[in-house]
């Protein structure tokens, strides 16, 4: 489980995050939804504890994410939006490197590269250079490294973004077989990852959490659009966006 309480973030005189609070369940897929600017990637940097907050605290699993950050941050597995690949590295001999990183007992990491990529159906590029690898590609490699210590957690920065129809369908499906004994938060812009995938909504606009609710829940025939829209109205939409520009920048690969 994740727990976010009234976290901020502040660089100099700009708040990037604005006392936001929120839960992911155990077992749950949380889509965490904005637009561009909203501050999805600062929050996910702060819960995987690659940077630190202002104020405010984060749980994984009951552990501070800032006073017990070693302990926490073995229960999490981070695919940030640019995947953290070496080009020049095999994929296998990566998933290696990263293994070892993450601290997977050496008679273990043999085995833990071969399930990786399975899931992440790698196998054929195990030899591959990772630099030579398309896009679709690269996110699995990226997915893989996140899974190699066998988090509790999955935190999935844009999985899918420059993914073409095909792989954005690969990746969802990849993502959505890994819940279950997994919480995972999904950040993304694009609404259809959220209406597809997710059980949870968390939608962020300026810096605060504007909607907090399971998709089961949301009023029976209003479309995630109309969601989102309303949920931003009440804040106020993007600074010189009319709200039709605002669903059009999130809704982005709506078709896909």
């Amino acid at each position: 489980m994740i727990e976010v309480k009234n976290l901020t973030k502040a660089y100099g005189s700009f708040v990037a995050v604005k006392d936001i609070s929120f839960k992911a369940e155990e077992g749950q897929i949380l889509g965490f939804l904005g637009p561009n600017g909203a501050g999805k990637t600062t929050t996910m940097r702060i819960i995987t504890g690659y940077m630190p907050a202002t104020a405010g605290t984060v749980l994984v699993n009951g552990l501070d994410i800032f006073n017990s950050s070693l302990e926490a941050r073995r229960l999490i597995g981070y695919l940030p939006e640019n995947p953290p690949l070496y080009t020049d590295m095999r994929v296998d001999g990566y998933l290696r490197f990263v293994a070892k990183l993450r601290g997977v007992k050496r008679a273990a990491v043999d085995a833990a590269v071969e399930h990786v990529l399975r899931v992440c159906g790698l196998d054929e590029m195990a030899h591959r250079i990772c630099g030579q690898l398309s896009k679709g590609y690269r996110q699995r490699v990226g997915l893989a490294q996140a899974l190699i210590h066998d988090p509790q957690v999955l935190v999935l920065d844009e999985p899918t973004i420059g993914l073409d129809p095909r792989q954005i369908h690969e990746i969802r499906e990849l993502i959505r077989g890994l819940a279950g004994k997994r919480t995972i938060v999904l950040s993304t812009h694009i609404l259809p990852e959220v209406s597809q995938i997710c059980d949870k909504v968390v939608i962020i606009n300026d810096g605060r959490v504007v909607l907090e609710e399971q998709i089961a829940q949301l009023p029976a025939g209003t479309s995630l659009e109309d969601v989102f829209l309303n949920a931003i109205a009440k804040e106020g939409h993007l600074p010189g966006a009319s709200a039709e520009e605002t669903l059009e920048e999130v809704g982005a690969g709506h078709a896909n």
